[in-house]
Formats: C-alpha cells, structure tokens, sequence
C-alpha cells in the first residue's frame, strides 16, 4: 500500500517566487526557474524531508482570476486541484512588489479554505524589505512568515512552523515502485497519456507544443503495484530549442530519463516514424535504459477498439514500418493507444513491468557460455586470416545486460557479428524490452 504523506502546497500568483520556493524545499532544482510569469503550468510534486518530518510539496502555476486565457484558466484549475489535496497551503506574495490586486483576489478565495493556510512573503532579502512586507497581514492571515527562496533565509523558521503539525514516523512506505518517463516531440500527447493512467487530469493538455515545461512526477497504482509516471517536455532538435526556457526544458526531459527505470516513447500513429522520434529512441537507448513505443492517437487510424492486439494489416505495416527505421531499438515492445479514449494502456504498463523485470536479468555464467560457444561453432569467424576463438563469457553487469566476451583478439569482432551473437542471446533469454551490451575483451585481460 502507498504511504500517505503530508502535503504542502505552493500557490501565489504568477511570478511571485513560487518554483523557485518549491526547488528550495525539494533540496533540488526540480522546477524550471525564468524570471518571467508563467513559466510554471502543470503542478510539480516532490518528496521532501525537514529534521525528522516527512512530506510531499506541490508546485502549482501562477494563479489569476481575471485572464480569459484558456490555458490560464486549465492553470487555475490545476491549482485548485492541488490545494484539495492539501494538508497545508503556502500562500506565496511578492515582498518586493508589495501587495498586488491578484494577491486580494486569490486571498479571498482562500480564506474560506478548510486547511492551514500560511502567508509567505518572498523575496525578502534585506531587514528593509522584511519590514515593509508587513503590509501583507492586510490580507488577514494570521502570521507572517518573511522568506527569501534564493538566498535560503527564513526557509528553516518557515519549515518548523508548518511541519509541526505533520507525523515524525509515516508507516507503509512502498517498498519499490517503477519509475516511467514519458518522452517524446512536442504535441504527441505525453500528457494526455500520464492522465490517462491516473484517471485525473494531472497535466494541462493543450494543442499549443510546449505546454509541458517541466518533468512532473506523479504516483499512480496499477493491478496494487506502484508507479512515478515522469511526464516530460517535448524533446526538439537541438537547434530548435531556442531561448532559456526552452533549452531547460529539454535538460529536464534528459535528467528525467536519466532517473526512470524505463521509457514511455509517444509517437503520434497519424503522422508515422518521424527523425524527431528516432532521436528521442536513440537517446533512450544510449543511455542503457528499457523502451516501450506507445502508438497514440491510433483511434484516429482505427476504431478505438482497434487499439487492443496487432492483428491489423495497420498495426503490422507500422511496426514493419518502426523496425527498418530504428533496428537499434528492435527489442522495444511497440503498443498502440488511444489517450483520448483511454484504450490501451493495460497494454503498455505490462511491456513497461516486462521491460524493467527484464533490465535487471540475470544469466547464469555455465548456459552462457555453452550458448556463445554453440554460436562461434555454427558461423565461425574469420577475419584477416585469423579465427575469431571466444575463451569465455559473462555477464558483467545489470540495468542493462551487459555481456563480456574474452576472446583471442576483440579487433577480430566486427560489429555484424556483435549483433548476430547479441541476437543469439535474446532468442536464449527472456530480454524482450530492454537494450543489451555486448564488449569484447582481449583474454590476456583474465589470465
């Protein structure tokens, strides 16, 4: 079962210091940070950890009541989502700016609110600046609390006061969950996909590219096993990625398959294999790490329903289509879906388990080396006069299978023959979703 922590939620208007507070808290630079508003726009959520207390904190997009913007208006409801789910709730202000119209508006929606709500007066950098923020007990919220985010002062005061009320010792921690990113080109619908696992509308979902900034985690169940879906920005060629919000952005959706177990790759089925999903798929598979290919929008290609199998002749000609574009990745499990309509996704979660299960595989040093010996015997190599001989193998490694092979001379292994005995191994061993190493050493190097 999961742990049920405490959770303290940011909210203020935008440009107010919110992310840079919530990245402050995590202890890490979590959320995208710019000096301008509206850079926030899902809710971000981190585990963090305060003397001996426990608890999750929540990042949400500037708040306002008065733009008729719809993606202003799908922020505001993101917000409210999260402050629902809230133990406490820091009301974030602008020490520097002083009291702003949007502050009053979001203050009277918040003083009839059910929880603890906490004023914090940000960007107060100086004794001056402290002082002059008193003007914000106007806005009737009890205490005060004087903070600056970027410089850490008044964070430790801030922290004691709202955790003092949160449990010291939280039983029934998971004791493993699998950590999915969802990755992707722009506008492919990776948000829509996180939503819907979580059967909630955890992240904005627009047709505007570059709705998701951010990597946002959220924890789903699925069939009483844990999971941190990563929902990432759009990942874009490197010379399209044009200003400071945009270059984070993709540094996020890097770091974010860095720390997941596996990888969701979106692709859209109307528009087919695309140079920008090869890259994001190389990517995944450079760094070592499982791959599913979650066809999305197929409903728009087939019937909803046809998004479950691969009978088809649709399904076939694009996964034919997926395995002469990107032979590097042919172990990938390929699964077609529709986000819209919710079909499919048992689907995938059960290639992104097998894929994991499969990365941490194990093969015993005897059948391996009787299945290398048994391939050597059937096509010999030879290559400058000389037999390629394969004295010994192992596995040297897990997270991915990484095989080492001692052999008479490792120049002797062309890459061809890397591959035909990598593909060897898969047929022997149950490696279906996850990339394999296979290196080549000299056996003077085990002697």
């Amino acid at each position: 079962m999961a742990r049920r922590l405490p959770t303290l939620v940011i909210v203020g208007r935008p440009n107010v210091g919110k992310s840079t507070l919530f990245n402050r808290i995590a202890g890490s630079k979590i959320a995208v940070i710019e000096d301008m508003p509206g850079v926030t726009r899902d809710r971000l959520y981190a585990e963090a950890k305060f003397k001996d207390h426990a608890f999750t904190v929540v990042d949400t997009g500037g708040i306002l009541f008065s733009d008729e913007d719809p993606l202003i208006e799908q922020i505001r409801v993101q917000a409210e989502v999260a402050m629902a789910e809230a133990d406490t709730v820091l009301f974030v202000v602008d020490a520097m700016e002083g009291i702003n119209p949007a502050d009053w508006d979001l203050a009277n929606r918040l003083r009839g609110f059910k929880r603890p709500v906490v004023l914090v007066a940000n960007k107060a950098d100086n004794a001056s600046r402290a002082l002059e923020a008193q003007e914000f007990h106007s806005l009737g919220f009890g205490d005060l609390f004087t903070v600056s985010a970027v410089q850490g002062v008044g964070i430790d005061d801030l922290l004691t006061y709202v955790t003092d009320a949160f449990p010291r010792d939280v039983e029934g921690a998971p004791d493993e969950e699998l950590r999915l990113a969802i990755v992707g080109r722009p506008n492919v619908g990776k948000s829509s996909m996180l939503n819907a696992f979580s059967g909630d509308q955890r992240a904005i979902v627009s047709n505007i590219p570059g709705t998701t900034r951010d990597a946002i985690d959220t924890q789903v169940q699925w069939k009483g096993k844990e999971i941190r879906l990563i929902d990432t920005a759009g990942i874009r060629r490197r010379g399209k990625t044009q200003g400071s919000i945009e270059f984070y952005m993709v540094l996020r959706a890097q770091k974010a398959m860095e720390r997941a177990e596996c990888a969701l790759l979106v692709i859209d089925g109307q528009e087919g294999v695309t140079d920008g999903d090869k890259r994001v798929a190389k990517t995944v598979h450079d760094m070592g790490k499982p791959l599913v290919i979650a066809v999305n929008k197929w409903d728009l290609v087939e019937p909803p329903d046809g998004c479950l199998g691969l009978n088809s002749a649709a399904k076939k000609d694009f996964v034919r289509v997926f395995r002469n574009e990107m032979p590097e990745v042919d172990y990938a499990q390929i699964r077609f879906t529709s986000a819209q309509e919710e079909s499919g996704m048992d689907g995938v979660m059960r290639a992104a388990f097998t894929g994991v299960e499969n990365w941490k595989f194990r093969v015993a040093t005897g059948p391996l080396n009787r299945l290398i010996q048994d391939a050597v015997f059937e096509k010999p190599l030879t290559r400058k006069g000389q037999p390629l001989k394969v004295r010994y193998a192992t596995q040297a490694e897990t997270c991915p299978p990484t095989f080492v092979l001692f052999c008479n001379d490792p120049d002797l292994m062309h890459f061809s023959y890397q591959r035909y005995l990598m593909n060897r191994i898969r047929k022997a061993f149950p490696l279906e979703g996850t990339p394999i190493r296979l290196v080549a050493r000299s056996s003077r190097d085990r002697d």
